[in-house]
């Protein structure tokens, strides 16, 4: 029977074959066919404590006969309120107020929004945004404007607005991305706010630069008084072996994006949280200086219940000790890998890794990314490259074995392919 989804990032033309989930637990997820698939990559960076994780689920289940759904705007719930109290104590200060939505680009579009908001707000307007090179903070209009121009969203390009760019800080160019933002900074059209994601850049291709670059980034917005907005949707819950990224650079941000891994990856929610200066422009006894955002489902209590079981487990169990068992982990196969087969930039961050392929097309599009997938998946392994980039994201419940036989997945696929290294 054909189907009538139209799935993303999916090219339907290709007739490639889509298989059929019926459940997951943990690192696994299994098909109908009967099928145990080793999910490296957390389901598109969502899954921290593995797939239908105990606690989260029964939160999910009490919420669910208790309040499903309420406008949010004129109304609250318990759920949505000891979420927000329990984030920002959890977050560093001054992030003091939570601003919910429901996916990771919706919480950059209220970013934008924010900074946009209290420059009008405090009668100093700013319209310009500073981005960096490679960068990518979603897929809905605001956030592919200030995403890296390309294949992603050449189709949209009328609908995107104009921002300034900074180079990426990559090994011996620091220096310049620096001088770049200092000098934009200072321009007389002044800009509103710079947003990048802290260290490493996901969809760009897995590039990291160091905390003391951040921290640079950091100061130069400080001083010319330009807000600093911290994506943090992937880098957020430990991916990078802290809590959030910006820890291991010492900043805070002016406003916080987070999402994915905010309910361990179970259902769709998001928050931007802000400080109390950007909140007070907003205050006012003039209802038009308001936060004109939302969305009908704007702190779903379903969702801000497995939120609050995420934080629980944060919590009460070791995270952070297993996501330092898991970065130990990767580290030492990718040392065996790189052993075995010599790649170009071999790199690691947290429980991330990933390295280049040598492929005579590179980017997003590389003819050399659909052999890979499709040679993981006769693997029974969910790897998705980014193109030429092959990286390793899983969920920090993964085992010994279960990475193992990804790394030899990835071997065996470079050998098998013939694949120049």
């Amino acid at each position: 029977m054909t189907s009538a989804v139209w799935h993303p990032f999916t090219q339907h033309g290709l007739n490639e074959p889509i298989p059929l989930v019926s459940h997951a637990a943990g690192a696994a997820i299994y098909t109908q066919s009967g099928e145990r698939i080793v999910d490296a990559i957390s389901s598109w960076w969502v899954t921290t404590h593995g797939h239908c994780h105990p606690r989260i689920m029964a939160a999910i289940a009490a919420q669910s006969q208790a309040l499903d759904q309420i406008i949010f705007a004129g109304h609250t719930h318990e759920p949505a309120e000891t979420l927000a109290r329990d984030l920002v104590k959890m977050m560093p200060d001054p992030l003091a107020h939570v601003f919910f939505s429901d996916s990771g680009s919706t919480s950059v579009e209220v970013a934008l929004k924010m900074a946009l908001g209290y420059w009008a707000n405090i009668g100093m307007p700013r319209h310009k945004i500073i981005v960096m090179q490679h960068s990518y903070h979603g897929d809905t209009i605001g956030a592919m404007s200030v995403g890296a121009r390309g294949v992603f969203n050449q189709s949209y390009t009328p609908l995107l607005f104009d921002v300034a760019t900074i180079p990426f800080p990559a090994a011996g160019l620091e220096q310049e991305a620096l001088d770049a933002l200092d000098r934009i900074c200072q321009m007389p059209d002044k800009p509103a706010a710079f947003i990048v994601e802290p260290l490493i850049l996901g969809a760009g291709g897995m590039l990291m630069y160091t905390p003391h670059i951040l921290k640079q980034l950091r100061e130069i917005c400080t001083r010319h008084d330009v807000l600093f907005i911290a994506d943090e949707i992937m880098t957020g819950w430990g991916r990078t072996g802290t809590l959030l990224a910006c820890e291991q650079a010492d900043i805070v941000p002016d406003i916080l994006c987070l999402s994915k891994g905010l309910t361990g990856g179970a259902v769709p929610l998001a928050v931007t949280l802000a400080t109390p200066q950007i909140f007070a422009a907003h205050v006012s006894t003039d209802r038009a200086k308001m936060f004109f955002h939302s969305s009908s489902y704007t702190a779903n209590p379903i969702a801000c219940a497995a939120a609050n079981a995420n934080l629980a487990i944060w919590r009460d169990e070791p995270v952070l000790q297993r996501v330092r068992t898991l970065a130990g982990l990767q580290q030492s196969r990718l040392a065996e890998l790189k052993h075995h087969v010599p790649l170009r930039n071999m790199r690691q961050l947290g429980t991330i890794t990933a390295f280049e392929i040598e492929s005579k097309t590179t980017g997003y599009l590389a003819t050399i990314g659909p052999q890979l997938m499709a040679f993981f998946k006769s693997r029974h392994m969910l790897l998705r490259p980014l193109g030429n980039t092959v990286y390793v994201m899983p969920p920090y419940c993964i085992s010994a074995e279960d990475l193992d036989a990804v790394y030899h997945a990835i071997h065996d696929a470079l050998v098998e392919l013939g694949i120049p290294c």
